[in-house]
C-alpha cells in the first residue's frame, strides 16, 4: 500500500465546516471524504477524454456556422 501524502488545503469557512459535519455524521474523515470527492472527478475526467478520443474524427462544426445554419433554417 502507497503511503499517503500530506497537502494543505484551504477552505471557505462554511465549506469546511460542512464538510466536518459530513465527516462526523458520516463516520468518516474529511480526508477520506476529500480523496473520494477527487477521485470522482478525475474519474469524469477521464470519462470526458475518453469521448473526445472516441469523436476525434468527426467533422467539427464552428459555433458560428451552427448558429448560422439554424437561424437560414428559421430555428432561430
Amino acid at each position: 500500500m502507497e503511503t499517503s501524502k500530506r497537502v494543505t488545503v484551504y477552505f471557505e469557512p462554511e465549506v469546511h465546516k460542512a464538510l466536518r459535519l459530513k465527516a462526523a455524521s458520516s463516520d468518516r474523515s474529511v480526508s477520506d471524504m476529500v480523496n473520494d470527492a477527487v477521485r470522482l472527478s478525475l474519474a469524469e475526467d477521464a470519462d470526458d477524454l475518453e469521448a473526445f478520443s472516441a469523436r476525434r474524427k468527426e467533422k467539427s462544426v464552428s459555433f458560428d456556422s451552427f448558429v448560422t445554419g439554424l437561424k437560414r433554417r428559421g430555428q432561430i
